[in-house]
């Protein structure tokens, strides 16, 4: 694999996470009381929408022409950006309530 693709992959894997591990909405907004589930969940949906357009302006580049894609592509890609989430999730949700305990 060429150094962009591990690259775009190194950014998908943080671009997932962000949204669990910062307090701010848009990383600008610290809204009072704190960011909600569901500004999480935006918040990570419009981060998978730039990693996407990201790979497809690297595909550009690196081979001149983007290749038409099924539904199929987009929700296997989705679901891959799930797992790259996993370990933010678990940290906002397991790991913080039992440092807080602590």
């Amino acid at each position: 694999m060429t150094p962009s693709v591990w690259l775009l992959l190194l950014v998908a894997i943080l671009a997932a996470n962000l949204p669990w591990v910062s307090e701010r909405f848009g990383f600008v907004y610290g809204p009072p009381g704190g960011k909600r589930e569901w500004m999480r969940l935006l918040e990570w949906l419009v981060l998978y929408g730039i990693v996407a357009l990201i790979a497809i302006g690297l595909e550009r580049k690196i081979q001149g022409q983007v290749h038409g894609q099924d539904w199929e592509f987009f929700v296997a890609t989705l679901c891959l950006f799930i797992i790259f989430a996993l370990p933010g999730f678990l940290y906002r949700h397991v790991l913080s309530r039992l440092l807080a305990r602590r």
